[in-house]
C-alpha cells in the first residue's frame, strides 16, 4: 500500500508543480490494478482540494433545439444517422429559454447551458439566443454557457457581447480516433471553434467522451490535447450507448475505469474545472460520489435526450460527502 501511495502522491506533486504527466505515466493511471483505486483518488483529491477545496459547481442543460442535425456523430441520438426515437423541434422561444434559467436558479445551479443541435447556428437562431441571454443576464446572477456548434468569428463576438460567459465545443476524442466517430466535420474544425471562442473573450469549455472504442493511449492523448488547448472547463462524458445510434450496444466501461479516467484528467489538468458529465449515472452507478474526489463539477437534471437523476439526489450526495455547492459569483 505504501508503494502505491508513493506513486500516486508523486503524480499529485508533479501536477501541483504544473508538470504534465508523460503518456507512460498516464497509462499507469488508466491501467492500474483496481486495488490501487482508493490511494489514487486520495492523491487526485489532494490536487482538487488545493485548487477547489470541497466546493462542487452545478451546471444545467436546456436542450434548446433537438434533432434535425446534418452531422453524423456516431454517439449522438440527434444526428442524421440516428434512428433513436427522440423529440425533434426547432430552437425554443426566448421566453422558454429564460424560464429555464429561473428553474436552474431554484436548483442552485451556477452555470446554465443553452445547447442546440446542428452544425452551427443560423442567423435567426443566433438572434434568439442573443435576446434570451441578454434578458437572463439582466435579471439573474447566472453564468451562461452556450453550445451551438461551429462558430464564425462574428458569431462568437455577438455571443460575447450579449453576455455569454462560456462556450462549449467538445473535441470528443483524440485526433487519431476522430474519423472513426464523425465524418461530416474534422477534429481541426472543433479546435478552430474553441480558438475563436478564446479570441472573442469567452471562457472555453471543451471535453471528451470516453468509451467509444478508443485506446488508453488515445484517452491520455485527449487529456493532453485539452491541456494544450487551455480549456477552462472540461466535461468528461462516459458513453451512454443509446439504442438507434451507430454506437448502440458498445459497453466498454465499468465504474472503476471511469474513476481512473477522472483521476487522470485531474493530474493532467490540475487547475481546471473537471465535470463528470453525460453517462455519469449509467457508468458510475453507486460509485458516483467517489467521482467528486477528482472532479469538482457535475450536471444536474437531464442531459440532451437522456435522463439524469433527480437534482435532490445530487444535492444529497454532495452533502453526504461533506462537500458544498459553489453558488454563482459573477
Amino acid at each position: 500500500m505504501s508503494e502505491w501511495r508513493s506513486k500516486w502522491d508523486g503524480f499529485a506533486e508533479k501536477a501541483l508543480r504544473g508538470e504534465r504527466l508523460t503518456v507512460e505515466e498516464g497509462l499507469e493511471v488508466l491501467e492500474a490494478d483496481d486495488d490501487e483505486l482508493l490511494p489514487m483518488l486520495q492523491a487526485a483529491f489532494r490536487v482538487r482540494k488545493t485548487y477547489f477545496g470541497k466546493k462542487v459547481k452545478l451546471n444545467l442543460i436546456i436542450n434548446a433545439k433537438s434533432g434535425l442535425c446534418p452531422e453524423d456523430c456516431g454517439y449522438c441520438s440527434q444526428s442524421i444517422v440516428s434512428k433513436a426515437p427522440i423529440s425533434k423541434y426547432p430552437l425554443l422561444e426566448k421566453d422558454v429559454l429564460v424560464d429555464g434559467a429561473r428553474k436552474a436558479m431554484e436548483l442552485k445551479v451556477g452555470t446554465y447551458c443553452i445547447v442546440a443541435s446542428g452544425r452551427g447556428p443560423t442567423g435567426k437562431e443566433l438572434d434568439q439566443v442573443v435576446e434570451a441571454v441578454k434578458e437572463i443576464k439582466a435579471t439573474m446572477p447566472m453564468k451562461i454557457c452556450a453550445c451551438l456548434g461551429i462558430l464564425s468569428d462574428e458569431q462568437a463576438g455577438r455571443l460575447k457581447e450579449a453576455g455569454v460567459d462560456r462556450y462549449n465545443h467538445n473535441l470528443n476524442t483524440s485526433a487519431g480516433h476522430f474519423a472513426a466517430i464523425t465524418s461530416t466535420h474534422t477534429y481541426d474544425d472543433r479546435v478552430d471553434t474553441v480558438e475563436k471562442v478564446k479570441a472573442a473573450g469567452m471562457s472555453p469549455c471543451s471535453g471528451c467522451i470516453v468509451g467509444m472504442g478508443e485506446t488508453d493511449v488515445q484517452i491520455v492523448e485527449i487529456a493532453h490535447a485539452l491541456r494544450e488547448l487551455d480549456a477552462d472547463s472540461i466535461p468528461v462524458n462516459f458513453l451512454n450507448p443509446i439504442p438507434g445510434t451507430p454506437l448502440e450496444g458498445k459497453r466498454e466501461l465499468n465504474p472503476r475505469k471511469c474513476l481512473k479516467v477522472l483521476a487522470l484528467f485531474r493530474f493532467v489538468c490540475p487547475t481546471k474545472e473537471i465535470r463528470v458529465s453525460g453517462g455519469r449515472e449509467v457508468n458510475l452507478g453507486s460509485l458516483q460520489p467517489l467521482g467528486l474526489y477528482a472532479a469538482n463539477s457535475i450536471f444536474v437534471g437531464d442531459y440532451l435526450t437522456t435522463e439524469g437523476q433527480e437534482a435532490s439526489a445530487d444535492h444529497r450526495m454532495i452533502e453526504d460527502l461533506g462537500f458544498e455547492i459553489e453558488l454563482c459569483a459573477l
